[in-house]
């Protein structure tokens, strides 16, 4: 099915959040948890299933929602309808600091692959399916790059990542990156991963042992603050528990 065309605005700085703004009987598909706030008149259900193919069973919906499960995320996504008489929006918020990354699936030939956990939100219509990357390096050393989200479709779909984003443009090229800093890249780039270097340098240089390749030609996004960093950070600064009674 066609996508909903749906109007937008990104707002906040290092906090953003995107206000989705819905003629009546259009609808936006998002994580659950992710809403901020609905205006009256705005109806929404958790289902299992984007619900881009309306026709496709309980047997399809259940594929759907295992092929989530395996990617970590939710089984449900919520939809959120305007079943008003005018204009109607519906925010959502990005779960941690970073930026909002907007983009028009019809613009980028129908197709985008992200991490899995970048995806925020969608106009209804837009698939989410999961790829999993079969190369072998990728599958024991790639950490965030094993199983990568498959979004597709002619609407705009909503990403969100940490820190600063960049998109780049790759043409023949080949672009090594730490590997929780991709967040998203067109389908005809391709992923893989290799060692950072020497042994020395994998075990002292202080960047992790493999990096992730980005080759070919197309766009890719990257963060500049994966939250798995900020978490890691977290953790090294708790002091021990203390042992005095």
């Amino acid at each position: 099915m066609r996508s909903h065309e749906v109007d937008y605005r990104i707002l906040g700085d290092d906090l953003q959040f995107v206000e989705v703004e819905l003629d009546p009987q259009e609808t936006v598909v998002a994580e659950s948890g992710a809403m901020m706030y609905i205006e009256d008149g705005i109806t929404f259900e958790v289902k299992m299933g984007d619900g881009s193919e309306p026709n496709q069973g309980a047997w399809g919906k259940l594929k759907s929602a295992g092929k989530r499960a395996l990617a970590g995320e939710s089984v449900y996504l919520a939809h959120f309808t305007n079943q008003g008489g005018g204009r109607r929006k519906v925010a959502f918020a990005a779960p941690y600091p970073g930026k909002i990354v907007p983009l028009d699936l019809a613009q980028l030939g129908g197709r985008i692959r992200a991490q899995r956990n970048a995806f925020l939100c969608a106009a209804r219509g837009t698939k989410l399916d999961i790829a999993l990357n079969r190369k072998l390096g990728v599958g024991f050393f790639g950490g965030e790059g094993f199983i990568l989200q498959d979004i597709s479709g002619d609407g705009m779909a909503f990403l969100h990542a940490g820190g600063t984003i960049v998109e780049k443009r790759l043409v023949g090229e080949k672009l090594r990156i730490d590997t929780g800093c991709v967040v998203a890249f067109e389908p005809q780039i391709e992923f893989s991963i290799e060692r950072a270097g020497r042994a020395s340098t994998m075990f002292l240089g202080g960047e992790g042992l493999f990096l992730a390749t980005l080759e070919g030609t197309g766009r890719v996004w990257l963060q500049s603050l994966p939250f798995s960093k900020v978490v890691d950070e977290v953790i090294r600064h708790i002091p021990p528990p203390s042992n005095s009674g």
